[in-house]
C-alpha cells in the first residue's frame, strides 16, 4: 500500500513523501481500515517537526484521524462488520491507504453524514464538546474564548450556542470578526482594536464571565485571564503564539481564578464509555441538524502533500485541509 512516510523530523513540506508500505494485518481486537479522508491537523504537522508530546520512532508515517471503511477483522472483533464506515481520533499513520486500529477506538458513523465532515469528527470537534462538557457550565453561563476564528473556537461558539451557553470570542484581527459572521458567530471581539474591552463589556452587558479558553499563549492568554470573573476557570488548550503564558498575578490571586490545562487525547482515553457515548451522539445531532458545521478548505492526494501543507498553514484559511489516498 501507499503511505506517508518521513525518515526525519522537520518541515513536513519536504521530510514527509510517498512510499510502499506493507499491508497491515488486523491482530486480535483490531480492525483493518481503508483509508477514504483523513484531515491534516496542527498536532500532526508538530509530530513529524518532532516537536510534539509523542515522538514515533523513524521512519515513521503519520496522521491520526480519518474517515474510512472496514476491510478486514482480527480475531474477536463482534462489533463492527466489514463494509461498515467508520471514524478514528487517536490511531496513528492514517495517512495511507489502508491502517490497522483497536476496534474500540473506532467510532461508526450514522448514515446521511458526508465523508468530509465524518473525517473531521473526532479530534477538534469531540474535544470541543468534551472541554465544554468538563467545565460543568449551566444554561445561560458566560464563557470567553481566544483564537475564536480557528476550528475549535467556531466549534465551541456552535456548540456552546446550542447548549445555551453565552460564548463570546477573542480575535487578533479585525477580519476575523466579518469571517466569523458570515458563518453565524456574531459575539466577537477583535483585540487589534483599542477599545476591544469596551466592546466586550457591551456584549455581556457586565454578565460575570465564569470560564476562559485559551489556545494562544503568551500575552493573549493573560487577555482571556482578565476578563474572567472572580473564581473563574481558565483551561489552556493550546499554545498557537507561544508555549509560555503571560498571567498577571493579581488576577490570579485576587480572583482566585483556577489555570488548567486541557489535553484532548487524554481526555478522551480517559473518558467512561457512557459520557463518550452521550456527547459523540449529541455530535452526530448537531451535525444531522445544521448546528454544527465542519467546513473544508481543499482536498488533496497524498503525493500533492507540500502543497496540503502550505494550504494548511495559510491564514484565514476557513475549514480543513484533507487528504485522500
Amino acid at each position: 500500500m501507499k503511505a506517508l512516510v518521513h525518515k526525519t523530523f522537520g518541515d513536513p513540506a519536504q521530510v514527509l513523501a510517498v512510499a510502499e508500505r506493507p499491508l497491515p494485518e488486523p491482530g486480535p481486537g483490531e480492525v483493518r481500515v481503508r483509508t477514504l479522508l483523513s484531515p491534516i491537523h496542527n498536532h500532526d504537522l508538530w509530530t513529524v517537526r518532532g516537536t510534539y508530546g509523542f515522538k514515533p520512532e523513524l521512519p515513521a508515517q503519520a496522521g491520526t484521524e480519518a474517515v474510512g471503511v472496514v476491510d478486514a477483522l482480527g480475531e474477536g472483533v463482534e462489533q463492527l462488520a466489514v463494509g461498515q464506515r467508520v471514524v478514528t481520533g487517536g490511531t496513528f499513520g492514517v495517512w495511507s491507504e489502508y491502517f490497522v486500529a483497536r476496534a474500540a477506538a473506532l467510532v461508526p458513523v450514522p448514515e446521511g453524514l458526508p465523508d468530509e465532515s465524518a473525517a473531521q469528527l473526532v479530534s477538534m470537534p469531540f474535544s470541543a464538546i468534551s472541554l465544554i462538557d468538563s467545565l460543568g457550565l449551566r444554561e445561560g453561563d458566560w464563557l470567553i474564548q481566544n483564537a475564536a476564528n480557528g476550528a475549535v473556537g467556531r466549534m465551541v461558539a456552535q456548540l456552546g450556542a446550542a447548549r445555551g451557553l453565552n460564548v463570546v470570542g477573542l480575535v487578533r484581527r479585525s477580519a476575523g470578526v466579518d469571517e466569523l459572521r458570515a458563518q453565524g458567530i456574531d459575539r466577537v471581539v477583535a483585540t487589534d482594536d483599542d477599545g476591544w474591552r469596551e466592546r466586550l463589556a457591551e456584549i455581556t452587558r457586565g454578565a460575570p464571565i465564569t470560564a476562559g479558553v485559551d489556545s494562544v499563549g503568551g500575552s493573549s492568554a493573560g487577555d482571556v485571564l482578565s476578563t474572567l470573573a472572580e473564581n473563574g476557570t481558565l483551561v489552556v488548550f493550546g499554545a498557537m503564539a507561544s508555549p509560555t503564558l503571560e498571567l498577571a498575578s493579581g488576577d490570579i490571586i485576587f480572583k482566585q481564578v483556577t489555570v488548567k490545562g486541557f489535553w484532548g487525547s487524554v481526555v478522551s482515553r480517559e473518558m467512561p464509555a457512557d459520557q463518550r457515548g452521550r456527547l459523540f451522539q449529541e455530535l452526530f445531532a448537531r451535525l444531522l441538524d445544521g448546528t454544527l458545521t465542519l467546513p473544508v478548505a481543499g482536498i488533496h492526494d497524498l503525493d500533492d502533500i507540500a502543497a496540503a501543507v502550505a494550504a494548511s498553514g495559510e491564514a484565514g484559511r476557513v475549514g480543513k485541509v484533507l487528504l485522500r489516498p
